[in-house]
């Protein structure tokens, strides 16, 4: 049974870092691509950066592009998102994601993933 768990959520003000992580409950974790979506209040869930099963292939919303660094660690089945210049409109619980494929193809949409964490919050103060 995979199972998803964030970390690394919390208050930060603008301008500030925070560095979320993901830990993956099984050791076929390589196997999978891992994407991070957000969902603010009132707001649909949205996609923000996903790194393919060797970490070959990564992909970012523009909104985080330059800002925002995905990574894995295959060694110890984990998924990073490394948020910096944070702004307020970064506030919103974040998701991560996976799905099992080898394909270098990069996924961008919820429903390409099957498997989902429960979330954590980050909130940036203006």
């Amino acid at each position: 049974q995979v199972q998803l768990v964030e970390s690394g959520g919390g208050l930060v003000q603008a301008g500030g870092s925070l560095r979320l992580s993901c830990a993956f409950s099984t050791y076929t974790f390589r196997r999978y691509i891992m994407g991070w979506f957000r969902q603010a209040p009132g707001q649909e869930r949205k996609f923000v950066a996903a790194i393919n099963w060797n970490g070959g292939n990564i992909y970012y919303a523009d909104s985080v592009k330059g800002r925002f660094t995905i990574s894995r660690d295959n060694a110890n089945d984990r998924v990073y998102l490394q948020m910096n210049s944070l702004k307020p409109e970064d506030t919103a619980v974040y998701y991560c994601a996976a799905d099992r494929t080898l394909a270098q193809t990069i996924r961008v949409h919820e429903d390409e993933y099957e498997y989902w964490g429960q979330g954590t919050q980050v909130t940036v103060s203006s």
